[in-house]
């Protein structure tokens, strides 16, 4: 029913590709049971995700760089809890 909806309300539009190109992404919808057009659909939104993956991974490593973070975070929360400052501890020595 999704998919009946979903392409009653859409416009359909070209684009222009090779032949292979076109063949190799049809053959990769075939395989998981999709037409081109799903398939186009769900790539789009796994690539959308994956930046806004990226973006957020690089704002969080931006966090940790930042002077005092870690000092700021052990009094904001009371510090790391005693059963993980242990093994922590204790997967430094083994490695």
């Amino acid at each position: 029913m999704h998919t009946l909806v979903h392409n009653l309300c859409m416009a359909d539009t070209s684009v222009r590709i090779d032949t292979s190109t076109r063949d190799r992404l049809k053959a990769l919808a075939a395989a998981r049971g999709q037409s081109l057009a799903a398939y186009l659909d769900d790539l789009s939104k796994q690539e959308e995700h994956q930046a806004q993956l990226a973006r957020a991974t690089a704002a969080f490593n931006r966090v940790l760089d930042e002077p005092g973070i870690f000092e700021a975070f052990d009094e904001a929360f009371g510090g790391v809890p005693e059963s993980s400052a242990d093994s922590h501890s204790a997967t430094r020595r083994a490695a």
